[in-house]
This record gives structure tokens, C-alpha cells and sequence, in this order.
């Protein structure tokens, strides 16, 4: 019509809430604490316990949003005001997770990147999501199908094959009430983030309500006028949006601890120089030992708890520029936040939202990532979403580690009351935890180690004590901390006997209370002094001893010294390797096979190498044997250089040929 007007979303909360009908289907947005719709939340709580409608409710939503003490989806927990849950977390409101393990209400604990993405199936009218995220875990049909309770019997996750491949199936649950959060809008409902430190699926939440014909409530801090807003400042248009309630400033806080902080909204950039150093005590020594898996230049992901101590630890020895952190949240770079800020970071590269961020995660963008662990059984499985007589759930777990190209796992070695002093550099145990966390079988299933055998998946499991690495035959013992008695403090509390062959020491630096130099080990800045030759008898001399090789750039760095040394040396030389507390990359033993293949073609004349690592030798000889090259590989240095006085090859003294030299 010609002389139509546009129409003006603003309301009140309680007009807004008065639109929701018995048995709708609800999804909120929210991370944890912060980027929640509090006074929406408050308002369908006020509206039920007033008037006992609406009931029944299906309440969707990715992460935990709320304190964990009644604000947030906590408010939701009155009997009847929900039927049906499907999230990622629980944890965050221990009410609801309480009627769900009380079968009172229907529940499914699905991987948090899998709700976020099937927001924009259902945005697009598409019946579901294929994922492989899940497989092997609590989540497969095989396995409960990511059911909580005995009164949930529908299948929402099913087992399909494709092309000869296991994947699982997502079926999407259509959205008739979206509860968003901005910063501005304008009286036609465009909206924009500004002032928020995320913008999670506000966009694709919109989507799948209005597409499914339900409505779209959002909740601002302010009112502008049409015209205000720039077109790329709008993140969520406003032909999405049915309703705009305006909070007051209380009920929309940053996060329950910050009313406003301009740096984890991106405004402002500050000074990072003054982070607090951590105590030496068994959270910086996990941390610490952590951290030496850093890729460099590499993309990371650090969990909640023990791990998050490794943004400190980074900054203390200065290697921030040469990594990226992330959150799951859609923050990328900067220093990632802790506490309430937590999934935010203080001044950040940029925000993407969750379900995209989740998309980079699934497809093995992630070079490495460290996330806690509850308990941990023989065959390195993983427990961090139901123990202890709690339902908490996966969150962004299960995507994450299932799909980094490498895994930390970081926790304290037992729980509660747990007390260790470090004097001298060496580790005491003052009072042993009361709870231990490496058990026989873990009461749910969130990280399948056989599934990560299978896809050659690296992963360790860092303690204040000790370091285990996943083996085909399980958890083996690999490092043991100064001053730990592997019988007394690490076996005496395992309900399994991990695999244990030679475990070599922890790391010295980690456990001094000077910062350790990281960045030498991080930009490989000794590797030169790892290579010496002998040109009286002919031996190149290479001391891998403790050297970690993470990212196939490290490998790049070390064939370059390799190369440097043999052209110096102007002759096909005999090498001797020592791979003593050697570590490779579990994804990488074909690539180091083939840096030797290239090696021993070109430069070597006679190899031999030694290592007492039974697990590394066997890895080696695999990986050599499958190039066709001949491993030599020896378990003690003795034996290796008995092999290369044994051995005389007919090109150990010819010169290298120019055209090789410069193909170098």
C-alpha cells in the first residue's frame, strides 16, 4: 500500500512473552555467562510462575547460558514450564539437569557445534545435518544416542552410511520462538552488535524461526533511529525480526561479572604486557608442560580449567604473536578471556559466528587444542560430560577434539584435595586427591581413543606427575616429573595398568619458577647446535634428544640444517641420529619418511639411528619400511655405532654432485 507505514517492533517484555504458545519450541543464545537475554528469560519465568502458562515448552540452545545459580536458562527450571531439552551443556542450570536425570522431562546432550549448525539447516528447510562429529562417543546411536534418560525413546541421531563411510545424522527440531540479544536496533528490528563481546547464531537462530513461520524476540540495550544503523554494521536484518524489547542496564550486562568491557567488545585495543604471572603450583606445571606442544604459527583452541593456563604461560614467555587462540564462540586472536569473560577475548583479529567457527573446527582447521578431562580409562576414552552424579554435557567438546590435528588432554592427576609442593625442582605429593580420575571404564564415553588410534589422531594426557601418550595399545607412560616414584605417586592411584617402557623425565624448565625459554624451542632456534660433524671420520652427528617435532614446518627447518651440514661437509657423509625423548607427530611419520628418503638419496651414505622408545622404533621401521628404505633402527647408541663401523657403503666418500647441491 501507498500509504503503509512501516511498523514499530518495540514492546515490552511481557507483551513479547505473551506470544508464546504451550509446547513451542524455544532457542536462546548465550556462551556460558555472557551474551544472554536475561530480561527475556526473566520475563517468561515471571509469566509462568504467575499464570502456570506457557507449558511444555522444547528448549534448544548450544552452550550454557547462565551462572549456574538460577539466572540465565537456570530461571527455566519450574515444573511443567519444560517438557524437552536439547542442549550441549547442562551444567549451567543444575535445576534442569536435575529434572532430566530425575526423568521429568525428555533430554538429549548433543555436541554444541552440531546444535549450532543444525540452526541453519533448519533456517534453509532441510530435514538435518551429517556429521561424522559424535561417532564412537556417548552420542552414537550404538551408544545411547545422546540420550539422558530413560523417559527420552525418540531417535534424534541415527547411524547412515555413505559412499562405505560411517556418519551420523542430526534431525532437525523446526524453532517457533528465537530468543536473541544485540546491542541497537532500530524501530524496524535491524539489528546490530557493537557493544557485544560475541556474535554467536543470532543470525542463523533468526532464520530458523522465521522460516518456520515462528517469531523472533530480540533484546537491546538501546533504540535508534531508521537510518542509524549502516548497512554492514547490521548483522541481523530486521525483516527477521518480530519484536524488540529494551533492557534496563542490569539485565543486560556483558556477563555476570562485567556490566561493560570495550576490549572484549572490540572498540578498544589495551595493553596486554601486565597479565599476571601464574604461582608455580600444579595448575602452571600442566600449563607449562602443555604449552611445549604449541604449534608454531599454528591455530589452538584452549578448553575451560587446567588449560586455560596456557594463554598465561604464553604470554609470560613471550610466543603469543607466534600462535592463534580461539574459542569455539567465534573469537579469533588476542588473549583469550577466563572467568565470566570466558569464549571472549581481549582484543581480538576478528569475531566470526559459532556456527562458522565450528564449521573451521570440523574441518581440521585446528592445529592443536587442550581441553580438561574428568576421568580417563586404559583405552584413552575420555569423560568430561556426566560424572560425579552430574549431568554437565559435552559442550564444544566432542567437535573439538575429535577433529584437532592434535590433542592435549590437562588435568590434575587425581581430584579433590589434591596438595603438591615443588622445591628444588622436584614434584612432593603433600595429600593425594580423594577422587581418582584414571579408571577402569569411564561413565561416559565423551572422547573415544580406539576412534583416534584409528585416524592416526596425536594425543597426550599432561598431569601435574606424569605424561601418558595414546598407543595402539593403549595409554603409555612417557614422561614422569622430578621427584614422582613411578610405583608410589603414579601407579598406586591408576585403577589400569597403563603401558610403560621407558619413560623419560619431564622437562626440567617447567618445574623452576624462571620463565623456560619457550621461544628457542617453539622457532627451533638451536637446531643447529643439534648438528655436528666429525670430518675425521666422516659422521654426521644429529641429537634429536627431547626435540619435539610438532608442524611440518619444524621438519622443513630441520632438513635445511641437515642439508647445510652435508654441503659443508663437500661428501656423502655416514649419519648417526639420536631420537632419545624424540617426538613426532603422530600425522607426520610419513612426511619424516620421506625427508629421509630424500636424505639418505642425496647426502647420506650410510645411516644408523637409535632410540629407546620401543613404540617410536616400531613407528620408524613402518614408516621407513613402507618408503622402501632401510630403517637401522637400534634401541641403544652402542649398537648404532657398532652397525656403521660394520658398514661400509661404496658412496660414503664421493663428492656431491653439483646439479644435487643446488636442487637443495
Amino acid at each position: 500500500m501507498a500509504g503503509a507505514m512501516k511498523k514499530n517492533k518495540v514492546i515490552t517484555a511481557e507483551e513479547a512473552i505473551a506470544l508464546i504458545r504451550e509446547n513451542d519450541v524455544l532457542t536462546t543464545t548465550g556462551f556460558v555467562q555472557s551474551c544472554i537475554p536475561e530480561a527475556l528469560h526473566a520475563a517468561l519465568e515471571a509469566r509462568f510462575v504467575e499464570t502456570g502458562s506457557p507449558r511444555g515448552l522444547t528448549l534448544i540452545m548450544t552452550a550454557g547460558a547462565g551462572d549456574s545459580k538460577g539466572l540465565g536458562t537456570g530461571r527455566l527450571h519450574h515444573d511443567g514450564l519444560l517438557s524437552r531439552v536439547i542442549a550441549a551443556n547442562f551444567g549451567r542450570m543444575p535445576k534442569v539437569a536435575q529434572a532430566a536425570q530425575n526423568n521429568l522431562i525428555r533430554g538429549y546432550n548433543l555436541p554444541q557445534g552440531v546444535i549450532s549448525q543444525l540452526y541453519r539447516a533448519c533456517a534453509a528447510g532441510q530435514p538435518g545435518l551429517f556429521s561424522k562429529v559424535g561417532l564412537k562417543t556417548y552420542v552414537d546411536p550404538r551408544h545411547g544416542g545422546a540420550k539422558v534418560n530413560d523417559l527420552t525413546t525418540d531417535d534424534i541421531v541415527k547411524l547412515v552410511e555413505v559412499d562405505g563411510e560411517e556418519w551420523l545424522f542430526y534431525t532437525a527440531t523446526k524453532i517457533d520462538v528465537a530468543f536473541i540479544r544485540a546491542t541497537s536496533a532500530d524501530p524496524s528490528g535491524n539489528l546490530s552488535f557493537e557493544k557485544e563481546a560475541l556474535t554467536l547464531d543470532c543470525l542463523a537462530q533468526a532464520m530458523a524461526a522465521r522460516n518456520n513461520g515462528g517469531i523472533v524476540i530480540a533484546q537491546v540495550e538501546r533504540i535508534v533511529d531508521d537510518g542509524f544503523l549502516l548497512p554492514k554494521d547490521v548483522r541481523v536484518p530486521g525483516i527477521l525480526v518480530d519484536c524488540v524489547v529494551l533492557a534496563e542496564p542490569e539485565m543486560h550486562r556483558m556477563n555476570y561479572g562485567v556490566m561493560h568491557d570495550p576490549a572484549l567488545a572490540g572498540q578498544i585495543r589495551v595493553p596486554v604486557t601486565g597479565i599476571k604471572r601464574m604461582p608455580l603450583n600444579e595448575r602452571k606445571i600442566i600449563a607449562r608442560r602443555a604449552a611445549f606442544e604449541l604449534p608454531p604459527n599454528g591455530v589452538v583452541n584452549l578448553g575451560v580449567g587446567a588449560p586455560e593456563g596456557i594463554s598465561s604461560v604464553a604470554n609470560e614467555e613471550k610466543i603469543t604473536p607466534y600462535i592463534t587462540l580461539t574459542t569455539e564462540a567465534g573469537a579469533v586472536g588476542g588473549v583469550l578471556a577466563s572467568g565470566s569473560s570466558f569464549g571472549a577475548a581481549t582484543n581480538a583479529d576478528c569475531i566470526i559466528d559459532q556456527n562458522q567457527m565450528f564449521d573451521f573446527y570440523d574441518g581440521g582447521g585446528l592445529d592443536m587444542t587442550c581441553l580438561g578431562m574428568a576421568e580417563c580409562d586404559g583405552a584413552g576414552n575420555v569423560n568430561t560430560s556426566k560424572f560425579g552424579g552430574k549431568l554437565n554435557g559435552c559442550g564444544g567438546f566432542i567437535n573439538i577434539s575429535q577433529n584437532a590435528r592434535s590433542v592435549v588432554f590437562a588435568g590434575t592427576f587425581t581430584a579433590g584435595g589434591l596438595e603438591i609442593a615443588v622445591q628444588d625442582g622436584q614434584v612432593k605429593i603433600v595429600k593425594e586427591g580423594r577422587a581418582r580420575k584414571f579408571v577402569t571404564q569411564v561413565q561416559q564415553n565423551t572422547f573415544s581413543g580406539p576412534y583416534a588410534v584409528e585416524r592416526s589422531q596425536p594425543v597426550i594426557y599432561v598431569t601435574e606427575r606424569c605424561v601418558f601418550q595414546l598407543t595402539p595399545e593403549g595409554l603409555e607412560l612417557i614422561e614422569v616429573a622430578p621427584g614422582i616414584d613411578v610405583e608410589r605417586d603414579i601407579l598406586a592411584h591408576m585403577d589400569f595398568a597403563p603401558v610403560v617402557r621407558n619413560p623419560v623425565p619431564m622437562d626440567a624448565r617447567i618445574f623452576r619458577d624462571e620463565p623456560m625459554e619457550l621461544l628457542s624451542d617453539l622457532l627451533n632456534l638451536d637446531l643447529k647446535s643439534r648438528v655436528s660433524y666429525d670430518g675425521e671420520r666422516n659422521i654426521l652427528f644429529i641429537n634429536l634428544e627431547g626435540w619435539y617435532c610438532r608442524v611440518k614446518s619444524d621438519m622443513d627447518e630441520l632438513r635445511l640444517t641437515i642439508v647445510e651440514a652435508c654441503r659443508k661437509a663437500g661428501q656423502r657423509v655416514n649419519a648417526v641420529i639420536n631420537h632419545d625423548g624424540f617426538r613426532l607427530n603422530e600425522n607426520l611419520f610419513d612426511d619424516y619418511a620421506g625427508m629421509i628418503q630424500y636424505l639418505q638419496a642425496n647426502y647420506y651414505g650410510t645411516t644408523t639411528r637409535y632410540a629407546t622408545s620401543a613404540f617410536l622404533r616400531l613407528k620408524m621401521e613402518e614408516a621407513l619400511t613402507k618408503r622402501g628404505v632401510a630403517p637401522h633402527v637400534f634401541e641403544r647408541k652402542e649398537e648404532a655405532q657398532a652397525f656403521l663401523g660394520t658398514t661400509e657403503d661404496k658412496r660414503a666418500r664421493k663428492q656431491i654432485s653439483p646439479a644435487v647441491a643446488s636442487a637443495a
